[in-house]
């Protein structure tokens, strides 16, 4: 059986043809490495999908913050607001943690430039559909759609950082990957033997029955951990896809069979998506699936604001702040994985099922450990010295407890620690200004311009992760370490 497909075809060269695309789906998956390069000219050429002209709609409003903080905090439009107040800081120079040098902007620039020049291809969902959608015509599109955002909502869970020994040879095709590309295939891979579903006759699905009865030991196996393989967060993983399960309980998001993919039919059903000559679904619509929909899968550790948890939120001294200041204004709200998810489920839906999200320049930059590498790596950010040795401590202390050894020792923090919390606020005011630098030094205009999740993939998360193949060759770590619990990168 076809992955999304329900039955083979009976042509011998349909059947070839399935084999070969369901490779490709497997070694798709290494197209982010340094040495898996797509050539393209000097001055690349930024193909698009064509887009119907849709009419613009009215977006409903964040919430005020002096009425509902909470509401405020966990919406998409607080993320950009409350990281620009951390930016404004930063071009002044003006950090708690960091020393900017500003001068050095353009040359992260350049090396962004130099790296899409070389390298620009599709970003990785796009590359992802590409092959998923030609396995198979069999399956209508609206149940292919389902078990893409099946997979690829449980393939970014999972996607936080595995740590510099953990690596996965596929099953498939043999190859060994490591950290994202790694994670990838394994819950591709996963996903096709049925690790997510309770329905033998579908494996190729998630639901919430097959998500109960995940455990430390299941997943160990599937992502193949052992005392010489390790992986950072395994227990904190395995949570958050055993608590997914409760949260799909929710037969309005997520339908009968408790799937992720059911929020295809939510969303097209929904009063506020439009039919005009495609539909349109407002992104905060989507968005309020993800943050509210959820919600029960978040550590109840995180941050809370008049009792209600709002997830990748997380207090930071360099907000402006006195003894009247209401707790909110201390606050950074990310919601990194939420983003991410925005980004990976909209594209199955608009390439599968022509649909469009208006508000989609609501989402900002993954503020996580590549993209902020970029920064620390090309001069813009610098550790201040105190911050510096109360990271190596940490670093020192993680080291002699896990018995691990020291080949390259960089600062270590937790996620939420006041060096963390800033570094990734002024990572998305960063990526604003360098998308803009970027399309200036390509030279790209009005629909030519790059896209905020066209420059991520294809330039600064790429950089970020060459520069510190450059700078920690042995590790290829990020210049500061996370003492990641396996739920926020």
């Amino acid at each position: 059986m076809g992955l999304f497909s329900r039955k083979e075809k009976t042509s011998p060269s349909n059947r070839s043809s399935s084999r070969t695309n369901s490779t490709q789906l497997t070694e798709v998956q290494s197209f982010r490495s340094s040495q898996s390069s797509l050539k393209s000219p000097s001055t690349p050429s930024f193909s698009r999908m064509s887009i119907p002209t849709i009419p613009k709609i009215a977006l409903p409003k964040a919430p005020d913050p002096n009425v509902d903080p909470a509401g405020y905090l966990r919406s998409i439009g607080s993320v950009r607001e409350r990281c620009n107040i951390v930016l404004e800081k930063a071009k002044k120079n003006d950090l708690t943690h960091f020393e900017v040098d500003m001068g050095r902007f353009k040359d992260t620039t350049k090396f962004v430039v130099s790296i899409i020049k070389r390298d620009f291809a599709p970003d990785y969902t796009a590359i992802l559909l590409m092959v998923a959608g030609n396995i198979s015509t069999d399956v209508d599109p609206s149940e292919r759609t389902r078990r893409i955002l099946d997979l690829f909502l449980v393939s970014v869970l999972l996607d936080a950082g595995a740590g510099t020994s953990w690596k996965y040879k596929s099953v498939e095709n043999g190859r060994t990957y490591r950290r994202s590309e790694g994670l990838a295939v394994a819950s591709l891979e996963m996903f096709k033997a049925g690790t997510f579903s309770s329905n033998p006759e579908q494996p190729h699905q998630v639901d919430a029955d097959g998500l109960s009865r995940l455990t430390v030991e299941i997943m160990s196996s599937g992502l193949q951990v052992t005392e010489q393989n390790p992986i950072a967060g395994l227990a904190g993983r395995t949570g958050l896809l055993v608590k997914l399960a409760k949260a799909l309980r929710n037969p309005s998001l997520f339908g009968a069979d408790s799937r992720p993919g059911n929020m295809l039919d939510f969303l097209i059903s929904h009063p506020s998506t439009q039919a005009a000559s495609v539909p349109i679904v407002p992104l905060p619509t989507l968005w309020s699936v993800l943050i509210d929909g959820l919600a029960p899968i978040w550590p109840a550790s995180r941050t809370e604001v008049d009792g209600t948890s709002i997830g990748d939120a997380w207090r930071l001294t360099t907000m402006p702040a006195d003894a009247a200041t209401p707790t909110w204004e201390t606050i950074v709200p990310f919601h990194k994985l939420s983003q991410w998810l925005c980004y990976s489920l909209m594209q199955p839906m608009t390439k599968l099922m022509n649909i469009h999200f208006a508000g989609a320049e609501l989402l900002t930059g993954l503020p996580e450990y590549r993209n902020g590498g970029l920064f620390i790596d090309t001069g813009v950010l610098t550790l201040r010295r105190e911050e510096t040795k109360r990271g190596l401590e940490a670093f020192h202390r993680n080291a002699e407890r896990e018995g691990k050894p020291s080949l390259e020792v960089v600062p270590m923090f937790t996620p939420d620690d006041d060096v963390i919390v800033e570094w990734r606020a002024v990572t998305v005011g960063f990526l604003d200004l360098l998308l803009e630098e970027v399309n200036n030094s390509l030279g790209l205009f009005g629909q030519e311009r790059l896209v905020l999740p066209q420059m991520l993939e294809a330039g600064s998360w790429k950089g970020g992760r060459e520069m510190a193949e450059i700078s920690r060759p042995n590790t290829q770590c990020p210049p500061i370490a996370i003492l990641s619990d396996g739920t926020v990168f």
